[in-house]
């Protein structure tokens, strides 16, 4: 399994966590591509750039994008995510994180979620870094995100809201609900800012992962420390002992509302189960039932459980350890007469043996140009095959 460990011992903020996916491989021209599916005003530029923050070489972005002082709803955000054509699951990633900061925005200013109004975080440079860490992150393939623990200083901010005690309110609850762990910091100045927090409430494990390094990304930050100013990304794969470390959860189910189980299946896979699956049987009495099965890493072995307790009707959970063989995959971009999809590519001893193109993106474009599904899957292959 890929994935990505962001190495926060000087905080991350939006720009840094893209320029540490860029520094790490992610290439510029698909980010812009995918930035440019936004329909954003006229203007929006990124520039990539090489810093030194203090011995070290890091990746510099700049996200210029023309002045303007909307502010902007999160239903505002949500339709300009909504609307674009980027693939569905980097759409879900955005506005799980745009949520998230409402939510938060919400809780510090005691008002409705829907009539928060974004400033700094509505900006467009803030929407680029959230958009195209969804971008990135999906582009290379990272199925988790792991974070260290987040430094936090003192000191204040200037906002729309006036000054502002540092971490930043919004910040802070971001970093409550996700249980981050924090680590004092001499700094006066913002470590995290809410993008950055935002960006890994909605998707990182505060764990260190084993890890097989296959690249490492170093995002700079704008100011000058007296620390180097970098966030570091480690890209790799789970090692092969720890993949092979599964579990296999069961409950049988008789007397819960059918409807719940849809409920149910998507808490699962957002607590980290790698397979949910339902079985018709026949239980005692001759009662039709349900076998609810979950596969997932022994790590994330008591979570699933008590989700499934929590949410369920059940009044226990089956245990057993099982093992599996994985092959590596990784999505790639690639150009149809269409236009561009993503095909998740399975590789077996470092060639590729199979490719199988991403069926929302297929969806998308079939909706797109007016042609039938099959189509499109004929361009895909056509794209390969050249």
């Amino acid at each position: 399994m890929k994935i990505a460990y962001a190495d926060c011992f000087s905080g991350i903020s939006g720009d840094m966590f893209l320029a540490a996916l860029l520094d790490a491989g992610l290439p510029l021209e698909t980010l812009r591509e995918g930035i440019a599916g936004l329909d954003l005003p006229k203007g929006v530029e990124l520039r990539l750039a090489e810093a030194h923050k203090g011995p070290l070489r890091a990746a510099s972005l700049e996200v210029a994008v023309p002045r303007s002082r909307q502010e902007r709803s999160l239903a505002d955000v949500l339709a300009i995510v909504s609307g674009s054509r980027l693939p569905e699951r980097v759409k879900e990633t955005a506005a799980r994180v745009f949520t998230l900061l409402a939510e938060a925005e919400a809780r510090v200013h005691g008002q409705p979620a829907e009539e928060v109004h974004f400033h700094e975080v509505g900006a467009l440079d803030s929407i680029v870094d959230v958009v195209g860490a969804a971008i990135g992150l999906d582009t290379m393939g990272i199925e988790r995100l792991y974070a260290s623990p987040l430094p936090y200083g003192s000191g204040t901010v200037e906002s729309r809201h006036g000054t502002l005690p540092l971490p930043a309110p919004a910040t802070l609850e971001l970093l409550r609900q996700a249980r981050a762990p924090l680590t004092p910091s001499p700094a006066q100045e913002e470590l995290v800012t809410p993008t950055g927090a935002a960006i890994l409430a909605a998707q990182a494990v505060f764990e260190r992962p084993d890890l097989t390094i296959e690249s490492i990304g170093l995002g700079a930050g704008k100011r000058d420390l007296p620390w180097p100013n970098v966030m570091r990304l480690l890209v790799g794969q789970t090692p092969a002992d720890e993949a092979g470390e599964m579990v296999q959860l069961e409950t049988n189910i008789d007397d819960m509302n059918p409807q719940f189980y849809c409920h149910v299946m998507d808490k699962l896979f957002e607590a980290g189960a790698r397979d949910v699956f339902l079985t018709p049987i026949q239980m005692k009495k001759n009662r039709p039932g349900t076998l609810l099965g979950v596969i997932a890493l022994r790590r994330d072995e008591a979570a699933l459980a008590e989700l499934i307790l929590r949410e369920t009707t059940t009044l226990g959970v089956r245990v057993q350890p099982i093992r599996r063989h994985e092959a590596a995959r990784e999505i790639r971009q690639v150009e149809t007469i269409y236009g561009t999809l993503g095909v998740k590519m399975k590789v077996l001893g470092g060639e590729v043996i199979q490719s199988v193109p991403e069926y929302d993106d297929c969806v998308r474009l079939a909706n797109e140009r007016g042609v039938s599904l099959a189509e499109v899957y004929d361009a895909v292959h056509k794209a390969l095959a050249r």
